[in-house]
């Protein structure tokens, strides 16, 4: 059974940056797909940011303000969020998919966006 924990959220002046970690444990092999989502009461979850082996997508509001990146040799994926806004306010959600159907989701880390 794959776990995800989450960490690195809080309350962000706009304007500031976060830093977001998770980690997987768990998984017999590295999992090629990992990803960010967020979810509000407004909008419901959306996809940030994925990273799926090689390759990487953002969500179309991002517009260059995140990067997504791995521990090459560990199933952990970080969310490098700068220039933040009121609206990036939501729970951020770390998910990893493991073959088969198998997606795994994190609890989430509350990331407030407020001066």
């Amino acid at each position: 059974q794959v776990q995800l924990v989450e960490s690195g959220g809080g309350l962000v002046r706009p304007g500031g940056s976060l830093r977001l970690s998770c980690a997987a444990s768990g998984a017999a092999f590295r999992l090629g797909y990992m990803a960010w989502y967020r979810q509000t009461p407004e909008k419901g979850r959306e996809l940030v940011a994925a990273s799926n082996y090689n390759r990487t997508n953002y969500g179309h509001f991002v517009k260059g303000r995140f990067t997504i990146s791995r521990d090459r040799n560990e199933n952990t994926v970080f969310l490098h969020m700068n220039n933040l806004a009121p609206e990036d306010t939501a729970v951020y959600l770390c998910a990893a998919y493991a073959g088969s159907s198998s997606w795994y989701w994190g609890q989430g880390t509350q990331v407030t966006v407020s001066s």
